[in-house]
């Protein structure tokens, strides 16, 4: 299975495991909208270069890296790397890196009790994670590193030795 179906499922998964948590969202004077909301999932990249202040808060889903390896007489692995970018907004600087510690928490200990996503992906350890303490006030990041063990791929076409009959 691809990268691609695992962002799909880390990314319904996230945005289940997270809808319950109601952030605080930057309204500038005059402009009507919501205070408050769910943070928005994302896969890839954001939407546009606005949107990495305008739609916080949020956590973007990247695929980061991935490898195909089969050790000698073991069998064959495939992995890949996915970092989670989580971003709040806050007036209060200790509120909004709380905010970001809840994002992260949440998701982390969701993933290590399920431990399987879309029945095909693992997640193996150790998971890594960071609330930047270079944040930009009222602007606070953090991130999550995880590894993912993917479905090989299997051979299709016969080996050169099995169609010459040796």
């Amino acid at each position: 299975m691809t990268p691609n179906i695992l962002l799909e499922r880390l990314k319904e998964f996230t945005e289940a495991n997270t809808k319950d948590l109601i952030l605080e969202v930057r309204v500038k004077p005059g402009e009507k909208g919501p205070k408050e909301r769910a943070a928005e999932v994302y896969t890839m990249r954001l939407p546009n270069k606005d949107a990495e202040t305008k739609q916080i808060p949020y956590i973007l889903l990247q695929f980061i890296k991935g490898s195909d390896d089969q050790k000698e007489g073991e069998q064959p692995e495939s992995e890949c790397a996915v970092r989670f970018v989580f971003a709040t907004y806050s007036e209060d600087g200790g509120k909004g890196a709380m905010d970001v510690l809840n994002l992260i928490t949440r998701i982390r200990v969701a993933l290590i009790k399920a431990g399987v996503i879309g029945e095909q992906f693992s997640i193996k350890r150790p998971i890594e994670y960071i609330v930047y303490p270079d944040s930009t006030p009222p602007y606070f990041m953090g991130e999550m590193m995880t590894i993912w063990e993917m479905p090989t791929i299997q051979r299709e076409v016969p080996l050169y030795d099995e169609l010459c009959g040796e």
